[in-house]
């Protein structure tokens, strides 16, 4: 007999899904038996907590482009999901997760049945689409939905589930999946519009978020065509890398702001315009963009700031159509973005003084690893380098310190980086506080021998919180917790152990040398 939960793991094939990340329990053993039969067609990957599971499959997407998929139980391995896929919502991360539920005869009675929840359901629809499969007939239009959830419009996360009665009733074969379709173009006059407006303007600024992942090669050649500075959010960065117009900076540096404020025409794509990329500090004072050209894929958040010409669009398809409307013109971009680039850099130490060495740890992990994926959690090296940092390579650089914010993210997430992207060297640089949120995916990189590098920044607490309690004159409490004895935990997870002091230099030495399956770094700050 063919199941449900056969017939789902078939249609996640049938969509392009090569790699679940889950824990299996007994409200999703239908699931593991579609697993089982799919054989070699589908990778399945054990995290030690359903957080991890969500985490990686957010890595996973961010660096495939594909849906990450996480299946977990019913009651607390879907609660414990919920803080990665708020995660992957805040930064537009396509990921599904697959619940069990409780038998469709109990729920609702309060019965106190195993993992019982008054409304998983609603909990969810809160968040993110969230749909329960009531009829086998019906599993092929519950995935079609879910899927055009996660990967039309904005991207974000999608939940399905499935009660325990039903993931064993017999499911006829699914159609296949329907054509996604392709970007519908704006009427030629609009676009030409457009075109003649940024023509006419002496001084673009581009500003780029992580709409334009994937959108690469089109943004630096609308980029050149318009002779105009690119200021790089958190999540763009990488897409440019080393290029003359190339602003990785925050627009929450005063350097960047004034480049917005000289310019005539701003043409915004891919952004939120949030707080964490564009006031960090929350001092006001950004310039008034009320003028600009928006280009976003979400009508509601084109809705959230004034625009003189909003645009809903998809970042690639539109800057696509754009350029050949284009005039090329000498606009002085390359000095203003240098101009940019210089100061941005130089304001670091004034906000903190170590900053400027911090951001140095990060920029010898790019150097001593060309390419590799650098994936981050909320540590001080990685608040700095979101503030300025320029990586190698577009998907490179992602980190959970921006947007939600939630500490643990990047053990987890750089475990799906290093699956997206087979071969590839993946550093996850993490605090020794945010170290604790989520130690157990390590055993998850030994476990799929991963070329994972943890490199912890151990300053025995939580430092910048500490800092920030300090710069406000709050009396500093609950931001010590006593550190792992790290070399002692990366023999307990059966990785090679070093302790690298705080100089970029011996970490590039350390980092250059080679190594198989994860390794474990720890630097101690002074």
């Amino acid at each position: 007999m063919t199941t449900v939960g056969i017939r789902l793991v078939e249609g996640l094939i049938a969509r392009g899904v090569d790699t679940v990340f889950g824990i299996p329990g007994v409200h999703t053993l239908e699931l593991y038996r579609g697993l089982a039969a799919a054989g070699t067609a589908i990778r399945h990957v054990t995290p030690r907590h359903e957080q991890g599971a969500g985490f990686m499959a957010d890595g996973y997407a961010r660096v495939s482009g594909k849906p990450g998929v996480a299946f977990v139980i019913t009651g607390p391995g879907l609660t414990n999901t919920l803080t990665a896929m708020a995660q992957a919502r805040a930064d537009s991360v396509p990921m599904l997760v697959v619940s069990g539920l409780g038998r469709s005869d109990t729920l609702g009675k309060g019965l106190g049945r195993l993992h019982e929840l008054p409304g998983q359901g609603a909990m969810v629809q809160t968040l993110c689409h969230s749909e329960t499969v009531t009829d086998p007939k019906k599993l092929g239009e519950v995935l079609d939905r879910a899927f055009a959830a996660m990967t039309l419009g904005r991207p974000g996360p999608a939940h399905i589930q499935i009660s325990t009665n039903m993931m064993g009733q017999p499911c006829p074969a699914l159609p296949p999946p329907p054509s996604l379709g392709t970007a519908v173009p704006l009427p030629l006059g609009r676009m030409r519009s457009i075109a003649n407006t940024l023509n006419n303007a002496e001084r673009i600024v581009i500003l780029a978020g992580g709409g334009i992942r994937g959108s690469e090669m089109e943004l630096q050649r609308l980029a050149e065509s318009l002779d105009a500075p690119v200021v790089l959010t958190a999540n763009a960065r990488g897409a440019m890398h080393r290029h003359r117009l190339c602003v990785p900076a925050s627009a929450s540096l005063a350097a960047v702001r004034q480049l917005i404020a000289e310019a005539d025409q701003i043409l915004a794509i891919g952004t939120e315009l949030g707080p964490t990329d564009y006031d960090v500090y929350a001092k006001g004072g950004l310039p008034d963009m009320a003028g600009m050209i928006r280009i976003d894929i979400c009508a509601d958040q084109l809705g959230r700031h004034p625009a003189k010409v909003p645009v809903k669009a998809e970042a690639g398809a539109m800057m696509a159509a754009l350029l050949p409307m284009t005039l090329p013109a000498n606009r002085e971009g390359s000095r203003r973005a240098e101009t940019a680039r210089t100061a941005a850099r130089a304001e670091l130490a004034g906000l903190y003084e170590p900053m400027p060495a911090q951001l140095e740890i990060v920029e010898a992990i790019r150097n001593a690893m060309p390419g590799a994926i650098i994936v981050g959690d909320s540590t001080q090296p990685v608040y700095a380098a979101n503030l300025y940092y320029d990586h190698d390579r577009p998907r490179g650089w992602f980190n959970a310190a921006t947007g939600y914010g939630a500490l643990g993210f990047a053990p987890g997430a750089a475990v799906g980086a290093a699956i997206a992207a087979p071969g590839t060297p993946v550093v996850c640089l993490i605090g020794d506080g945010g170290l604790q949120f989520s130690p157990g995916e390590l055993r998850t990189a030994v476990d799929e021998k991963l070329p994972i590098t943890y490199v912890v920044w151990n300053n025995s607490g939580f430092r910048e919180i500490a800092e920030a309690m300090r710069e406000a004159k709050v009396p500093v409490l609950g931001c010590d917790p006593s550190p792992l004895d790290m070399e002692h935990f990366a023999m307990a997870c059966d990785m090679v152990y070093a302790q690298v002091p705080q100089d970029p230099e011996a970490l590039a030495d350390m980092l250059a040398t080679p190594h198989d399956g994860p390794r474990f770094l720890e630097i101690q700050v002074r």
